[in-house]
């Protein structure tokens, strides 16, 4: 999405790149332009530093698994390879060049995914075996794309289209494509699962409907109304982690929480109130209306909702139980993290509890100073990365070059991927919560 400075609100902050939170969202990860950071978001008074990695500058990609060491980095600088590190023990466990830029990536406990514009390549994550590409898949300029964080199944969402809003559900455990689902009139804006991996939220390039289906069934099971008035951007979706609830944020100054709550028509019955009796006469007349009509009356509006004090600005929203209170995380360009409570019985406007600085206030004087000097026309040499110093070594690590693979199976001349360096043995993460045990979890 692209970022507006607000006339009258906070402008994005100088530092700040990219930002995303781990699978149970228990950490938000930063890419800055001096590296990167690692935040943990488990107490709302407080927001820790657990780590911040200067290894390459400029990260516009940072994923860390769930609450382990491992870390994934794209840089600007060198945009077409993904560095995996150990940032306990400051170490790069691998690296990996691809034939395109890196859009995103997305990891759970048993893959690791990496999308192209108009390719998608899935790693074992144990040992970084690339285990199928994807090739010609439909051009994907953002890199829209979401992984189960659940690995007993680890299905992954990708567009089917350039011109509808059609949805790729593919296993990336068995590595085969399980079913295409129609969602939306527009291209795909937004994917996310559920912590289960059996519901899938997706919205469209407008940004007025959010719907939700099952998986693999690819049934739609809730449609929600974000708005009538004008189109979005919508920036990220999230589920709560009992899928009760799902939050969208986009290029609005408004946080949408939806709940997801079957209707059930005895109940209705049970309680003959004007607002039920109105919503009989209601569902009646729609049955003579037209399509779209009919439809915007049975989509669901927002539970609660969130107004930010900015406009335009790239920002990511996740629910999470902090403090064992249900809370809504927004994390934003202008160098915060926002945490609001949310009341899981009456919704409504949440209230914010808590706002925490992303960069102090020395380092905003820093750049405030850089950005005062008179700029330097002699060229500057680059910054070098950590894993290109790693290459700079007398023993020059083994490149191979290897074959890409089509949906079939079948091998594609001239699809490589060019440079790419196999780490020496398994990728061992020997901390005892790198795999933390995974509990039940409903869908």
């Amino acid at each position: 999405m692209e970022s507006q400075d607000a006339p009258d609100g906070p402008e994005a902050h100088r530092g700040f790149i990219c930002a995303s939170f781990n699978q149970d969202t228990t950490s938000l990860s930063v890419g800055t332009k001096t590296g990167y950071r690692l935040f943990s978001v488990t107490a709302v008074d407080k927001l820790d530093c657990i780590h911040e990695g200067v290894e390459c500058p400029d990260v516009y990609i940072v994923e860390r698994l769930f609450s382990s060491s491992l870390v994934v980095v794209v840089s600007l600088s060198m945009p077409r390879r993904m560095n995996v590190y150990h940032f306990k023990k400051g170490t790069e466990i691998c690296n990996y060049s691809y034939s395109n830029n890196i859009l995103s990536v997305r990891l759970n406990r048993q893959r690791l995914v990496v999308c192209l514009e108009e390719s998608i390549y899935i790693h074992n994550i144990k040992d970084m075996k690339l285990l199928k590409t994807l090739l010609n898949t439909p051009t994907n300029p953002s890199g829209l794309c979401a992984l189960s964080v659940n690995h007993s199944n680890s299905y992954l969402a990708y567009p089917g289209s350039t011109t509808i809003g059609e949805i790729t559900v593919y296993d990336a455990n068995n590595l085969s494509t399980l079913t295409l689902i129609q969602a939306h009139d527009s291209p795909l804006a937004a994917l996310t699962f559920n912590a289960s991996g059996g519901k899938l939220a997706s919205a469209s390039e407008k940004g007025t409907v959010i719907r939700v289906f099952s998986v693999p069934e690819g049934q739609k099971l809730f449609e929600f109304r974000r708005g009538m008035k004008r189109y979005v951007s919508i920036s990220s979706l999230s589920f709560s982690a009992d899928a009760q609830f799902l939050c969208a944020s986009s290029n609005t100054e408004t946080v949408h929480i939806f709940k997801l709550e079957q209707h059930s028509p005895s109940q209705e019955e049970e309680s003959p109130t004007w607002s039920a009796y109105v919503g009989k006469m209601f569902t009646a007349a729609s049955t003579y209306l037209p399509t779209q009509v009919s439809d915007m009356m049975h989509q669901d509006r927002a539970f609660a909702t969130v107004r930010l004090n900015m406009f335009g600005l790239k920002n990511i929203c996740a629910l999470a139980t902090i403090q064992k209170l249900p809370r809504l995380l927004v994390a934003s360009s202008d160098g915060y993290l926002y945490i609001y409570n949310v009341d899981p019985q009456d919704g409504g406007e949440c209230v914010l509890v808590q706002k925490h600085r992303l960069f102090d206030s020395s380092e905003e004087q820093v750049e405030q100073s850089e950005e005062d000097k008179p700029e330097d026309v002699s060229p500057q040499p680059a910054s070098q990365s950590y894993a290109a110093t790693v290459a700079l070594s007398s023993t020059p690590p083994s490149s191979t070059t290897l074959m890409g693979y089509s949906e079939d199976g079948g091998a594609q001349k001239g699809e490589v991927i060019p440079e790419h360096e196999f780490a020496e043995g398994p990728v061992c993460l020997d901390d005892e919560n790198e795999f933390p045990p995974v509990g039940n979890q409903s869908n």
